[in-house]
């Protein structure tokens, strides 16, 4: 006997006993009378392959090579034919078999066989899970658990199946759609940075400031970014060798030597600061973060918070997105104010975008069993970050707000970041780390800013300043102020 795999949408003709004894001892033997059969040889007609009396109303209706046929069973059709599916599976070895599994399998048909699913190596390269498994991952769509009328502000886990929320973070799907807090924060920076270079042009003439320093940056003097809200100490506290009448280049200032001659206390601007008066514009441990030193530096941040920073707010939601973009920006700014050359102004949201990047870390170990090869993300991470790190010992970039940033996004990014537990164990650890980041956090905060306000922050940590500046004889073997107005980048 010879049996042939299905061709649906062809041709195709079958033939059965014409003798109802067979047919009948087969059923009262418990065999598929229909398992096998002789396949009819070419040119057979309807007619031919029905001639018996009985033979059409228990077989299927077969057709001519010549055209197509509607004939259907007739009544007389036994309950297993009645049973069988309409488009049985092939077995290239004994005809067609009825009932078997037809489910897609991720192999061809090879050999009349199909492959076990579970042993393709095709899956074991993919982020997903394999969607013909038992452990088929939820539809994005699944309904969202009914949370009554304060649904909308119950945490993520309270609103999403955990089946929804591990196949979501497999796909990057966050819990909304819109970075609402990324996208103002960003036409913010740049409605500051046109007025910085509207400003520049109105003091010396030209957008970028070429004269008596060419700012490599490609943007505005430091003079200019000093009057916009610069980190400057001296316009923060007392600064003994910096005091508020000292007299340095202003805004105009175009000549070396200076021509155009302000105080310090006339240049931190906002009104200035009077005479006899300490100096404390304590803002500008935030508005650094809305500023920039050019179009290259405005360009560099701005890729990396459109790309980096979108995708963490879409993950986190905008509320613990907003907490933990400025705790890391202000942050920055703190430490870079107490360990940075006190003469160099910095500006920048770089402290803000280290801050996202160390949430990806916190994400990486909280979830790294549903991360696509986590041990090669965490090794391109890795050198992200110390790529990050090496350009903060550039001249004229704040590391400190680039470290600041990056250690109050681990901190902050761990009390705020969505974390999916599945057992005990993992949120039992992870609720252990948000206890303990709170209060270091806070700790961090209260000692660096009281620290700041110090006649002297340095003597805190004598060596910390070399963690942003490479002693050479131009910077003065990281000495002294640095005050030449020129700015650092964050």
């Amino acid at each position: 006997m010879s049996g042939q795999p299905p061709n649906y949408g062809s041709d195709f003709t079958m033939r059965y006993d014409d003798t109802k004894d067979n047919h009948q001892s087969a059923v009262e033997s418990k065999q598929d009378p229909y398992e096998h059969y002789d396949a009819p040889e070419v040119g057979h007609t309807k007619a031919e392959v029905g001639s018996s009396s009985d033979g059409l109303n228990r077989g299927l209706s077969t057709r001519s090579t010549a055209g197509p046929s509607n004939d259907k069973p007739m009544d007389g059709t036994d309950q297993t034919m009645r049973d069988a599916p309409k488009f049985p599976e092939a077995n290239a070895e004994t005809g067609y078999r009825y009932g078997e599994d037809d489910t897609p399998k991720d192999e061809p048909f090879v050999g009349g066989k199909f492959p076990d699913p579970s042993r393709s190596s095709r899956y074991q390269d993919l982020e997903y899970a394999d969607p013909y498994s038992q452990h088929a991952a939820v539809p994005p769509t699944s309904a969202k658990r009914p949370a009554g009328p304060l649904g909308r502000f119950l945490p993520d886990s309270a609103r999403y199946p955990i089946e929804q929320r591990i196949e979501n973070k497999k796909r990057g799907i966050g819990i909304q759609r819109t970075p609402f807090v990324v996208y103002i924060v960003s036409a913010a920076m740049l409605g500051a940075f046109i007025y910085e270079l509207v400003l520049n042009a109105r003091q010396q003439g030209t957008p970028i400031s070429l004269k008596p320093y060419i700012n490599p940056m490609l943007g505005p003097s430091g003079s200019a970014l000093i009057n916009l809200g610069a980190r400057f100490p001296p316009c923060m506290k007392n600064v003994a060798d910096v005091p508020l009448t000292l007299q340095i280049g202003c805004m105009n200032n175009t000549q070396n030597p200076i021509s155009e001659v302000c105080t310090v206390g006339d240049l931190c601007g906002f009104g200035g600061i009077p005479d006899g008066q300490e100096p404390n514009q304590w803002f500008r441990f935030i508005t650094p973060i809305f500023l920039h030193a050019g179009i290259i530096h405005f360009l560099m941040n701005m890729l990396a918070q459109l790309s980096l920073s979108t995708q963490i707010e879409r993950e986190m939601g905008s509320g613990g997105f907003f907490l933990v973009y400025f705790a890391a920006g202000i942050f920055g700014n703190i430490l870079g104010g107490n360990f940075s050359l006190v003469g160099v102004p910095s500006v920048g949201a770089s402290g803000a975008i280290f801050g996202t990047l160390a949430v990806t870390w916190v994400d990486l170990f909280a979830h790294w069993k549903y991360h696509y090869r986590p041990v090669r993300r965490m090794i391109f991470m890795f050198i992200e970050l110390a790529i990050g790190v090496a350009i903060g010992f550039i001249p004229y970039v704040d590391n400190f707000a680039h470290l600041g940033g990056f250690l109050m996004g681990l901190l902050v990014g761990m009390i705020f970041y969505p974390i999916i537990s599945v057992t005990k164990r993992h949120k039992f650890i992870t609720w252990g780390f948000r206890l303990a980041a709170l209060p270091i956090a806070i700790v961090l905060f209260v000692v660096l800013i009281r620290n700041f306000y110090t006649s002297d922050p340095y003597a805190a940590c004598k060596g910390c300043r070399y963690l942003s500046c490479i002693p050479t004889a131009a910077n003065n073997r990281c000495q002294g102020t640095g005050l030449t107005t020129t700015t650092t980048t964050t």
